[in-house]
């Protein structure tokens, strides 16, 4: 249990608007994706990759240079004080109409694409940063492809 004087500080802080914790920052990954079919400048509403064994190879580099350290090594744990994203797309994953589940994975891939690029901050905590000036929506879709394939290897 955390000491009173410091959740006062804590508290403090965040009154004031400063934070105390380290916020994350986002990196530029070293990752190479010129093999990916281009998609431009416009964001797509859907994940062009999904199933693409080369997104997804170029996906697991990026999430292993930019996600790994919040969310765990392979989008595999539960241990990272991020959540497990292999859990994203679970509830589409048990719909039987192949129509709603597509609609389903759409609405996933519009939350999937809004959360990396704007990130999360909550009561004024950057929780994750936004992705979308270090990141194009070639990496972005590619690391949601390696994740979706985390799903796969889990439930082998």
């Amino acid at each position: 249990m955390m000491n009173r004087p410091i959740r006062y500080l804590i508290l403090a802080a965040l009154i004031a608007g400063k934070s105390v914790i380290a916020e994350e920052v986002a990196n530029r990954p070293a990752v190479d994706f010129s093999s990916l079919p281009k998609l431009g400048p416009t964001w797509l509403a859907t994940n062009p990759y999904r199933g693409n064994p080369e997104a997804i190879r170029v996906g697991q580099l990026t999430y292993g240079q930019t996600c790994a350290r919040c969310h765990g090594a392979e989008a595999s744990t539960n241990a990272a004080p991020a959540p497990d994203l292999r859990k994203l797309d679970a509830f589409c994953r048990r719909i039987a109409s192949e129509e709603l589940k597509a609609a389903c994975m759409r609405d996933n891939d519009a939350y999937f694409s809004k959360t990396v690029r704007q990130g999360k901050t909550i009561v004024g905590v950057v929780h994750m940063p936004a992705w979308e000036p270090v990141l194009p929506q070639e990496l972005i879709w590619a690391v949601q492809s390696f994740i979706e394939s985390r799903v796969e290897v889990s439930r082998r």
